[in-house]
């Protein structure tokens, strides 16, 4: 069984991933061959397909795919091609590691937003020496949309350095005994907004979640609260932001991923003084991690460190 590395991945990057991948393999598919885009090899013969968001139709000219395996933590764009191929199970790894960065992220932005750091460096732009209040970490309320891998391990890395925490996911989720004050369903979020002094999403894309930070959802929020958005960037929408932006409903916005990626070069983003530009790099997929915990997932067979997210 051939394997094909497939997606968007720049010539170092493929170049990376082929040397940590092949390394990998050659102890837990001793015999399988590693293909990349653009090489000359048999469709037939690929049995699983190493996906970085390829373009739709890549994978149906597979006739013989068994397994697609992520590459990156979301899946919604294979999910949303058209051309899937049918009954093929999509899986995804689950990295420990990209949790804790994902955390670190989160908790450096409700540091950075809480301290008031964001407006520190606009008054050194300004050379301007002005001091403010500075409110205690039990003193903020933050929530985070999204009780996933990712976003408990950055709910509990907030709540373990003092912040009020809160969860909320759209459907209800177990009990659990580790301080998150957890709310489910849509007629809980108003109330929980308005509680909050920063929001940190890491909600996965779907249907009901898209666009979900809107005018109305900003609306809810108290004067001068911050967000962070570490999920997706449909899940905002864009005009919505700016006008809380420049109205004051909102103080700052950290923001790592865009409805457009990479964020255009004439996009009111890059200029805004109120707006913090990461290019999606939150938490980034480490090759030699992944390839490891590929291997020991037996090349990618829904074991393991996988989490098989469709079928």
């Amino acid at each position: 069984m051939d394997l094909l590395l497939t997606g968007e991945l720049d010539a170092a990057e493929r170049e990376r991933w082929r040397a940590e991948l092949a390394a990998a393999l050659a102890g837990a598919l001793p015999g399988a061959r590693l293909w990349c885009d653009g090489e000359s090899f048999d469709a037939a013969a690929i049995g699983v397909a190493l996906a970085a968001n390829p373009p739709p139709g890549r994978l149906q000219r597979l006739p013989n795919l068994k397994l697609v395996h992520s590459l990156w933590a979301g899946v919604d764009r294979l999910l949303a091609d058209p051309t899937l191929p049918p009954g093929v199970p999509i899986v995804r790894m689950v990295d420990p590691a990209m949790s804790a960065a994902m955390a670190e992220t989160a908790l450096w932005a409700v540091l950075a937003l809480h301290r008031g750091f964001f407006a520190y460096a606009r008054r050194q732009r300004e050379r301007r020496w002005q001091v403010h209040a500075q409110k205690r970490a039990d003193e903020i309320t933050v929530t985070v949309l999204g009780l996933g891998q990712m976003g408990l391990a950055a709910a509990r890395r907030l709540d373990s350095v003092g912040y009020r925490v809160a969860g909320w996911t759209l459907q209800p989720r177990p009990p659990a005994d580790d301080g998150i004050v957890r709310h489910a369903g849509a007629d809980a979020l108003p109330a929980l907004l308005a509680a909050s002094d920063v929001v940190v999403n890491l909600l996965p894309l779907t249907p009901a979640t898209r666009g979900l930070i809107d005018a109305r959802f900003l609306g809810a929020l108290p004067l001068g609260a911050g967000l962070v958005n570490l999920a997706r960037g449909a899940h905002v929408v864009e005009a919505d932001l700016l006008a809380a932006l420049d109205g004051g409903r909102l103080r700052d916005a950290v923001l790592d991923v865009f409805a457009v990626e990479p964020l255009p070069a004439g996009h009111a983003f890059w200029r805004h003084p109120r707006v913090t530009v990461l290019p999606h790099a939150a938490a980034l997929t480490d090759p030699r991690r992944h390839a490891g915990l590929l291997s020991a997932a037996g090349g990618g067979a829904g074991r393991g460190q996988s989490s098989i997210v469709h079928s």
